[in-house]
This record gives C-alpha cells, structure tokens and sequence, in this order.
C-alpha cells in the first residue's frame, strides 16, 4: 500500500513509520518538524520511504499527496489540553480545518484512519467524581479545545463512507520524539529524578497505551480494511485502566524510594475520570503487547538519556 502519514515525525509517527515499512508499504511521511525532530531521518535507509517537509494547512502541499495514497494516516495536530490552550487558532486550523479539508478531498476508493483521543468522552467534570464507564455508543463531551476540536475532525472523516477512527488511551512508552508531558511518562521521570510526587484527585482513571501498540493498531487496520471501515474504535490497554494513584505504586515497585502523597487542596485541572471500553477491537482479534510495567521499566532505562539531553517536557 502506499501510506501518507501526516505529522509523522512526531511521538507516535516515529514509532509507526518503521513499524509500516517493515511490513512493506510505501510510507511518505508529511510533517512541518516544528519541533526540530530529527529521529525520523533514520528511515531514509529504506528505499519505500519518502519525507516531505511541508504543512496540512497548506493546500497545494497537502492536496496532491491525498490523491496519490492509497492511505491517509490522519495524525498531524496540536495535542494536550496546556498547548492548544496556549494556540487556540493554530489547533483548530491543524486539529479540525485540515481534517476537514482531507475530507472533502478523498475519493471513495482510499481509506482514511484517523487517530482522536478517549478523552473526547470527558465526563469527569459530569458525575461527581465518580468514574463512568465508556463504549463507542457513549456521548461525545469534550472538555477542552482539544477534544472539541479532535471530535469535530472524527465527525468530518467518518462522513467520508470509508475511514476509520482510533479513540486513542493517553499513550506511554519510548520514542525517538518523546513526549514528557503524558502522564505515565512523566510520572515515571518525576518519581526517578524528584523521588516524590504531590497528587490531586488521585483516583481518577484513566485507560492507557504503549505507543508500539498503537502502531500495530494502525497496522491491524489497513490488514483488516473491509471489517474495519465506517467504524470507531476505542483503541487502549485494559489491564492498564487505572487511577493515578495505582499508576504511581507500579512506579513505586521500581523505585522504591518514591514517596507519593496528595494534596485535597488543588483539583485537577483534566477532570477526566472514566473506565474505557475496548472490547469493540479486541473482539476483531487485535490486543496489546507492552504492559504498564514494561512502559514504567522502559522509561526510567531512558530516565538518564532524557535528563542530559534536555529532551523537552511539552510538545512545543
């Protein structure tokens, strides 16, 4: 197949890219690197790969690479709630706009997948406190620009007759463009680094997902094209559906100093509380490799490499 990945220099494209080529597709990857990411330069070896310096937001750049991919990986996008906050315009022109604009220029015989995020479900702030339970058939509230605008992006696509949609857990695990801004990972550098951990709302849960997993997602999708199309899917780690405080007495077990306590002044500001349903793609036989614990283990191997190269802490 020839695979357009848009944003695929980033923390999962860099994951996915090599993980496409070794299955032999022809992989292109779209991406304007605005964080300087170079770990995609390593694919340039591999004669099926090509890389195009260049923007979603821009129509004659994105245009013609639509039309000549069998595939659309759709993962190019302002992430976090703190970021797109910070880019209110820029998240809605690259978030929502350019999957807009992919829509409206697919044909019917190519196939888009489209990575959204769980935390479109964001009912927190809803219940009390209380987690919820949430399948595919849950309503849609997002509670930041993010998810809204992500939301409104899986509407457009799923529109098209002929895409799928991957509800994304909060990712974890290494890649050659981190991000210390998820939860796991952060938590597990905080707890290697600081030896403590001040926590708010600690049982809030959350469903999560080694981000090599969610390469073999993206994979177990073009395999399984015909079943798949014109559905959405939740697409996370059932064994790692927990609250914060489960996540840091994992983190506790490998290191053992780690000092956890909480505070009942301060809130959260993601009032994201929910147990996630991934049932849906199980059921079609697909399932994780790499367990919290591995993810939790992987990281703090990576504790010292990202401490002496200043690997940054937020996406931008």
């Amino acid at each position: 197949m020839k695979i357009l990945i848009t944003g695929g220099a980033g923390y999962i494209g860099n994951i996915l890219t090599p993980h496409l080529l070794s299955k032999g597709h022809n992989v292109t990857v779209l991406d304007n690197l605005i964080h300087r990411q170079h770990g995609i330069i390593e694919n340039c070896n591999d004669n099926n790969f090509t890389f195009v310096y260049g923007d979603v937001r821009t129509p004659e750049t994105y245009k013609p690479l639509i039309s000549s991919h069998d595939v659309i990986i759709n993962l190019a996008a302002y992430v976090g709630m703190p970021l797109c906050k910070r880019f209110p315009h820029e998240t809605k022109q690259v978030n929502q706009d350019s999957a807009e604009f992919l829509a409206k220029n697919i044909s019917k015989d190519q196939y888009i997948i489209h990575a959204t995020t769980n935390s479109g479900y964001g009912l927190g702030q809803h219940q009390e406190g209380k987690a919820v339970y949430c399948n595919e058939e849950t309503p849609l509230k997002p509670i930041s620009l993010y998810g809204e605008t992500k939301c409104a992006a899986e509407k457009a696509i799923m529109q098209t007759g002929n895409s799928t949609s991957f509800r994304l857990a909060t990712v974890m695990g290494i890649s050659r463009k981190m991000r210390m801004d998820l939860l796991v990972n952060d938590f597990t550098y905080r707890a290697w680094n600081d030896r403590f951990i001040v926590l708010f709302e600690s049982h809030f849960l959350r469903n999560f997902i080694h981000v090599r997993d969610v390469a073999k997602a993206f994979s177990f999708s073009i395999e399984n094209h015909s079943q798949m199309s014109n559905q959405v899917y939740n697409v996370g780690n059932t064994s790692a559906n927990v609250n914060k405080m489960q996540l840091c007495e994992t983190i506790k077990k490998y290191v053992p100093e780690f000092y956890i306590t909480e505070s009942e002044i301060n809130k959260d500001p993601d009032q994201r509380n929910y147990i996630v349903s991934n049932d849906k793609i199980e059921k079609l036989g697909w399932g994780c490799d790499f367990s919290l614990d591995h993810s939790v283990q992987e990281i703090l191997k990576a504790c010292p490499v990202i401490k002496n190269t200043n690997c940054p802490f937020s996406d931008i």
